[in-house]
């Protein structure tokens, strides 16, 4: 490394310039990387086909870059060392050469199914931070959305093959790699986004969720992921009856003017959050069963909802040409990777904890200074730089998603074998 890299894990944006060239010859995990996206060669132009963007220092935007193969795709990453790349679509042509092509010809034909989560998108509801930033408190709405998600994109859909990705700062992504969800239409990705929204309406809308009894089976699903977490989330940490001007924005969720003012009242009585949701409970049950306030029968599941329910940016989903942040990336304003999450392991991921690329690099230093203990090895039984950091438990999140993934594209070769082997 440079002498004059700073041998710090503290991240500095303006070490980026000699911290990228590093990463992508040593750390980017171009061998997995490659292997997702190619899908096992099954359809064989869909890497070639596919668009990547790149950005570069003071945000040079490159659009349309195309692949061959793995071998191209390092050499040129390598050489442009992005400060962004983002996926886009498979073309009908490659992207490379869209100027040569009838614009009418090039068309986006296939991307996986994704889905984008940002924190910023919930700042009606946290009380503990506001646009970019993420702490302990509010990062579990993100838990809450990617639990959900997942559930539902397997038990409504039937979809095997998804990646949850941290963005590097304040959100995640979800990637749907089954082939059927790659080649759905634009309407058909609109339809699955709207079913998945429940959470609507701008900064002038006060309330956002208005559910029905009885509840969907798929939101009683998310009901039960939520009601678990509601009391340490919502109440504890971000102690949303605390103060009168947080426990109004609440009671302005409940549609029956009577009972509000009752509630008005009980909140005053309440100590803490907690003690004030419980009476919330008490009241508004028992003025259901007296059939005085039907239109507020839901309006405990919609307060829960409103609050904890994923927020969607519809617009990244529907579009077959959305581009979408490359996993593996660095964020360039925390420096941090844009690491797979366990999904099965969710609750214990925290963003925080994610390596920075000064992190990795001071890694690597400290592995040279030290000796690796691999140099008596042959050169081709050597690991990875990348599986020798603290980014190794990432990539192996990577690899069981591809693991799982390769298996449906076995079948697909062997079928195709056959087929050429009949003729």
């Amino acid at each position: 490394m440079a002498s004059d890299t700073k041998h710090t894990d503290a991240y500095d944006r303006n070490d980026l310039p000699v911290l990228l060239p590093i990463y992508y010859k040593r750390l980017f995990p171009y061998g997995p990387f490659y292997r997702w996206l190619n899908y096992g060669g099954v359809p064989k132009t869909y890497l070639n086909h596919r668009e990547f963007s790149f950005t570069l220092k003071d945000d040079v935007y490159i659009r349309y870059q195309s692949f061959s193969d793995q071998h191209d795709m390092e050499k040129e990453i390598q050489k442009a060392c992005p400060y962004k790349i983002d996926i886009g679509a498979v073309f009908s042509h490659r992207p490379k050469d869209h100027k040569t092509v009838k614009a009418a010809s090039f068309q986006a034909l296939e991307k996986e199914l994704v889905f984008d989560i940002d924190m910023t998108d919930y700042d009606d509801v946290r009380t503990c931070c506001s646009g970019a930033d993420i702490c302990e408190k509010c990062w579990p709405l993100m838990t809450i959305a990617m639990k959900i998600l997942d559930r539902a994109l397997e038990e409504d859909f039937g979809f095997d093959h998804r990646l949850f990705v941290y963005s590097g700062r304040r959100g995640v992504h979800c990637w749907v790699a089954d082939e059927a969800a790659r080649k759905l239409s634009q309407n058909a990705r609109s339809a699955i986004a709207e079913y998945l929204s429940l959470v609507k309406g701008g900064e002038n809308q006060v309330k956002k969720v208005t559910l029905h009894d009885p509840l969907h089976p798929s939101v009683m699903r998310a009901y039960n992921i939520i009601h678990p977490h509601f009391e340490d989330l919502a109440l504890d940490k971000q102690d949303i009856l605390g103060c009168k001007e947080s426990w109004e924005k609440v009671l302005a969720l409940v549609p029956d003017i009577e009972l509000r003012e009752q509630l008005q009242k009980d909140m005053l009585e309440g100590s803490n959050s907690t003690e004030r949701w419980e009476k919330l409970k008490k009241r508004v049950k028992k003025e259901v069963e007296r059939k005085s306030c039907r239109k507020s029968t839901m309006c405990i599941q919609d307060i829960m909802f409103q609050y904890c329910y994923p927020r969607l940016d519809v617009n990244v989903s529907t579009g077959v040409n959305h581009l979408l942040k490359s996993p593996f990336c660095v964020h360039p304003k925390t420096g941090r990777v844009c690491v797979p999450i366990d999904i099965k392991n969710v609750e214990k991921f925290d963003p925080q904890t994610v390596p920075s690329i000064s992190q990795l690099c001071h890694e690597l230093d400290h592995m040279e200074d030290k000796g690796d203990g691999e140099n008596d090895e042959p050169v081709a039984k050597k690991r990875k730089d990348y599986k020798r950091t603290s980014l190794n438990s990432s990539i192996q999140v990577f690899d069981r998603f591809l693991e799982k993934l390769e298996k449906t594209w076995k079948g697909k070769l062997l079928q195709q074998s056959d087929i050429k082997k009949e003729f």
